[in-house]
């Protein structure tokens, strides 16, 4: 079964001039000579591994299953797909060579299979979903088939009318795109915060206390007591609220067991907050509720929940742990 792959012209599709006018899709790794008899992933990533040290690992993986793609993958009369964003048309083709070690042939990108262009299609007519998987920023990706189905109808579709923005079905799938979205980042937050340590994670909450108005102190290494942090609005807990923190960063809930001795040591009008990345057992919650102090537990969901709003309040210091960039959706 003929399959259909998105090969991108390079980084702003800077080749894309080059792919049409030579009938080619080619990728780059210059360093690497032919690849040609390469024929497993555990061979791409020790090649990768020598040629470009500076590599991460997580870099080899992605990198090694792309180029094997590419050479190993790619059948003839595959077809693929190319982007040219200023024109914001899709070039669709069909492979008609194996792969080749041509150097100079297309710029910087010595891995070449030559194709024959059939056709393209506007992106504006295109569902929302086909959009979101034809807008992957990976060099190469597999088009499932219900996207290729609707490339292939859009190519032989004339008018190419433009789809309705406002249509309560593109609305719907554009919603749950969005939703996909953040439900993604927020799993890479998460991975982010469960990879800090525990004096960080302590760090990252006082952090999030002070953005969202508080001034806190970090108890010095060495027995707490139970209070890893002090928050209050004059930051000697002098003024009310006057609220205690304690930081657990480690697998596993908490049990009714900790809660009972956090909140044990709670004063006469306390607020306590108990975080733990690890989550709660459910007689934790309830040894929680039944406190005569009131007390917040917060979880690695909650964590993100709170990262996210209050990030543009953080000090520079608290970035640092959990680095984020803002993107913007449309509305």
């Amino acid at each position: 079964m003929k399959k259909m792959w998105l090969v991108r012209a390079g980084e702003g599709a800077y080749l894309i001039d080059e792919f049409i006018e030579k009938q080619a899709v080619a990728i780059g790794w210059p360093k690497l000579e032919n690849i040609a008899s390469i024929d497993t992933l555990q061979e791409v990533k020790k090649l990768l591994k020598t040629t470009y040290p500076g590599y991460k690992n997580g870099k080899i993986n992605i990198t090694a299953g792309q180029i094997l793609r590419f050479v190993s993958e790619f059948n003839r009369e595959d077809e693929v797909v190319t982007y040219d964003p200023e024109e914001r048309l899709y070039h669709l083709g069909s492979v008609i060579s194996d792969y080749e070690y041509r150097p100079g042939y297309i710029t910087d990108k010595p891995h070449v299979r030559n194709v024959i262009w059939k056709g393209t299609v506007p992106r504006d007519v295109l569902s929302a979903g086909a959009r979101n998987t034809l807008g992957s920023i990976m060099t190469i990706i597999a088009i499932p088939e219900e996207v290729r189905k609707e490339l292939h109808e859009q190519m032989k579709n004339e008018s190419n009318s433009p789809q309705d923005p406002e249509s309560e079905e593109e609305a719907d799938e554009l919603e749950l795109i969005k939703e996909d979205v953040i439900e993604k980042s927020n799993e890479f937050i998460k991975d982010k915060i469960a990879n800090l340590d525990w004096e960080q994670m302590q760090e990252l909450v006082a952090g999030i206390l002070r953005g969202m108005g508080y001034k806190t102190r970090i108890s010095p290494k060495g027995p707490d007591r139970g209070r890893d942090i002090l928050a209050s609005p004059d930051g000697l807990g002098l003024e009310e609220p006057r609220i205690i923190v304690e930081v657990k960063h480690r697998s596993g809930h908490m049990g009714a067991n900790e809660i009972r001795s956090f909140t044990g040591g709670l004063r006469s009008g306390d607020r306590g907050i108990y975080v733990s990345t690890g989550g709660f057992s459910k007689e934790a919650r309830y040894e929680a509720e039944r406190s005569n102090n009131p007390i917040s537990l917060i979880e690695l969901d909650l964590l993100v929940e709170l990262v996210v709003q209050y990030y543009d309040q953080f000090d520079s210091e608290t970035r640092t742990l959990i680095p984020l960039r803002k993107m913007y959706w449309p509305v």
